[in-house]
């Protein structure tokens, strides 16, 4: 049986576990993100450098399951784009971090109505992603519907934040700030185009 196994039955991979997974070490991404900022805490910032590696060693163990697999419980080009979309949610938080290092921000604490409402899109992600392959869409859809409606919150934050830019600011710290807030928006539009993609798996499915 061990032989028929290994060289003649197709191999299968719990996918739903695997991008279960990766979505978590997102999730956790955003929350130490928050925590930079909630509490004023470095270490939590450091913390997203430990964490960026896992994410990429996760991403790349999932293409190799894709790329080795026979059959899957979702056609691959769909989980392609789910691994790639949740990848891009750790680069994006990866990229943050990276910005605030190189323009030299230490207090992060007037980004917290913005990373709370993050916070709260990838927590409902993850949860979202724990019910992939067993939760009819009907049961889903409010949880999705309500990712549109965090995205939309956090377009509308950074949006009333850009205008209180004060013009008082020389022009290098003033790109800054609006870079920042473009990655913090494009953080939330990576959580929402995996929410796309889960929608989508979601409907093949049923």
């Amino acid at each position: 049986m061990g032989f028929i196994r290994n060289f003649l039955l197709p191999k299968e991979t719990d996918f739903d576990a695997a991008l279960l997974a990766q979505a978590r070490i997102g999730r956790e991404m955003v929350d130490l993100l928050y925590q930079a900022c909630a509490r004023d805490d470095p270490g939590a910032l450091q913390a997203i450098d430990d964490r960026a590696k896992d994410a990429t060693q996760r991403k790349n163990r999932n293409m190799k399951e894709l790329l080795d697999v026979f059959i899957a419980p979702y056609d691959k080009e769909s989980i392609y784009r789910m691994i790639t979309q949740l990848d891009w949610i750790a680069l994006s938080v990866k990229h943050f971090r990276l910005q605030t290092v190189v323009y030299d921000i230490h207090s992060l604490g007037k980004y917290e109505p913005i990373l709370a409402v993050l916070k709260q899109m990838a927590t409902t992600l993850e949860t979202g992603m724990t019910q992939l392959g067993n939760t009819p869409l009907s049961v889903m859809e409010p949880e999705i519907g309500r990712l549109r409606d965090l995205y939309d919150e956090v377009v509308s934050l950074c949006a009333r934040a850009t205008g209180r830019l004060s013009p008082e600011h020389d022009c290098v710290r003033l790109l800054q700030e609006r870079d920042i807030l473009m990655q913090l928006k494009e953080i939330a539009k990576r959580i929402h185009i995996s929410a796309n993609t889960l929608e989508d798996m979601t409907i093949k499915i049923t």
